[in-house]
């Protein structure tokens, strides 16, 4: 007897029922169907409120007098005035998201020193302010700030200045405004990296002799770099588009790339300069988040 014919005879015979595999990959397709049917709204949402109208923007700034045309992309990049707010826009970001990564990481560390319940408490006032519209808020800082506002009042009746000090139509009100939005955004993130830290890290580096300033820096910082990493992106990717903080307290004279596209869609009636200027935005902020999410993943990988 060959050995083909003894495997043969050994084989099992055929029942007719197909592989478990082949069951298998028909029941994952079968569910992959069903999910991509189920997400068939949602995406058609997406498409309709985000990728659509995002596409139009892209359209219109290659339009000009009824032609395709790169005039308005030529005229951003060679027009002092542009770049001159752009750079202001990066500039106030910039600081912003320092100013919030300094005091949102001092906050996020104090919360950790609490009790729970004081934690908690403490983190509902923190997200207070979302529960308040930013123009209401913006308009409190005003009456906050203003030559006659509350401060002005207290500071002079104190005799600490002798006439009002000028707090808004200025970068200082635009800071202050957007800092006070932009501050529970930078807090979470810290925190939520701060409670993932293990105690027994700064124990262990104390027991080897290290100071508490030492270890703070070697220990503990290193490991919340990704809370504060990520509230930093978060923080200056939204103010990048902040508009009525600047609008607001900055009277006009503090220039950021939103009120400039509003100033020409609505004073200059140019849509397409305004429209290639908000599509350079939305480049340049898919462009951050792409180094943001490299860098993220270099770090997890170190």
């Amino acid at each position: 007897m060959s050995a083909a014919a003894a495997l043969d005879s050994a084989a099992p015979p055929e029942t007719g029922t197909p592989p478990v595999a082949a069951r298998v990959r028909r029941a994952e397709r079968r569910d992959d169907l069903t999910l991509l049917l189920l997400a068939v709204p949602a995406l058609l949402v997406i498409v309709s409120i985000l990728i659509v109208p995002l596409l139009w923007l892209v359209g219109n700034s290659f339009v000009r007098d009824g032609g395709f045309t790169f005039a308005n992309y030529q005229r951003i990049l060679t027009d002092p005035f542009y770049a001159t707010v752009i750079w202001e826009t990066v500039k106030v970001a910039g600081l912003v998201m320092l100013i919030t990564g300094v005091c949102g990481y001092v906050i996020a560390y104090s919360l950790t020193l609490m009790p729970p319940w004081a934690s908690n408490v403490c983190l509902v006032l923190v997200a207070l302010p979302f529960w308040t519209s930013a123009l209401v808020r913006t308009y409190a800082w005003l009456a906050l700030l203003q030559k006659r506002g509350v401060i002005n009042k207290f500071l002079l009746g104190t005799g600490l200045i002798d006439e009002p000090v000028q707090m808004v139509n200025n970068l200082f009100g635009t800071y202050v405004g957007m800092v006070h939005v932009m501050l529970p955004l930078m807090v979470f993130p810290i925190y939520a990296a701060l409670r993932r830290i293990d105690a027994n890290y700064m124990r262990a580096a104390y027991s080897f002799g290290a100071s508490p300033v030492y270890a703070f820096w070697r220990v503990y910082f290193p490991l919340s770099r990704p809370g504060l990493a990520a509230g930093s992106l978060i923080v200056f990717v939204l103010s990048l588009g902040f508009y009525i903080t600047p609008a607001l307290l900055g009277g006009g004279k503090v220039l950021m790339i939103a009120p400039v596209i509003a100033r020409d869609i609505n004073f200059n009636r140019d849509g397409g300069p305004a429209s290639a200027t908000a599509a350079i935005v939305v480049a340049a902020v898919l462009a951050i988040f792409a180094v943001g999410r490299r860098l993220a993943e270099k770090e997890r990988i170190r």
